[in-house]
């Protein structure tokens, strides 16, 4: 088993694999927690079951990364952006269900959420073998604030129609903010999607506000170039 705490500001990663061995028989295993302020992973591939991708909390940006789990495997309460990731998820344990994110904002104010821009989420071929045996959802809320959204991103047929899905039957499905813009896929129709008051269909000016260069207050370089990771809708 492997995992990995990054702290500090401005850490980056490059052609990295982070791997937890524990498997889905041992629930709960993160492969990386994340606190580091204007962190930027690129490229690197982060493999785990569930809880695989801990985004604690901060400023963080993930591009063109790998993220393997199945349960709540991107969770956690920073402001963070996803772009241009390939989103896998695996087979859990019998019984369980699938929630490619979890989403920890605890007030209103905070300036957090997870945000996937271009990214495809797609079962991993262990997954897609026996596909009708689990559901798999987009995320779930963690906390009362949830906060996440989908943009231009390819969503495949292993997501439920409703798309999301509560946290044990608890609240917050009034206070949570959920949203989808100009997704494409089998998995991407709105039309039967969950009928919270926090669930939307954003604008392309609401989306706007969760790219990278407005959500993270700050452009975000590839590392030794001058070229700005920030990409329009």
């Amino acid at each position: 088993m492997f995992n990995a705490a990054v702290s500090g500001e401005r850490f980056v990663a490059v052609d990295v694999t982070f791997r937890n061995t524990a498997g889905p028989e041992k629930h709960q295993a993160v492969a990386v927690r994340n606190n580091a302020d204007l962190s930027t992973f690129y490229r690197c591939s982060f493999e785990g079951y569930q809880d695989t991708l801990y985004v604690h909390s901060l400023r963080q940006f993930y591009r063109e990364c790998d993220i393997y789990g199945t349960v709540d495997f991107i969770f956690g309460n920073a402001a963070v952006v996803f772009q241009s990731c390939n989103i896998y998820a695996r087979k859990p344990l019998p019984k369980q269900k699938n929630d490619v994110t979890a989403q920890g904002r605890t007030d209103p104010n905070q300036n957090t959420g997870i945000s996937l821009q271009n990214c495809r989420i797609e079962a991993a071929p262990d997954l897609a073998a026996d596909l009708n045996s689990i559901e798999n959802y987009l995320g779930r809320p963690w906390k009362l604030y949830s906060r996440t959204v989908y943009l231009q991103s390819y969503i495949g047929e292993l997501i439920q129609s409703v798309g999301w899905l509560e946290w044990n039957g608890t609240n917050g499905l009034d206070t949570l903010f959920y949203g989808e813009f100009n997704n494409f896929g089998p998995g991407s129709d709105t039309s039967k999607r969950v009928q919270w008051n926090g669930y939307n269909i954003l604008s392309p000016t609401q989306a706007w506000n969760f790219t990278v260069y407005n959500f993270t207050l700050g452009q975000t370089w590839l590392p030794d170039t001058d070229i700005p990771y920030s990409e329009g809708l």
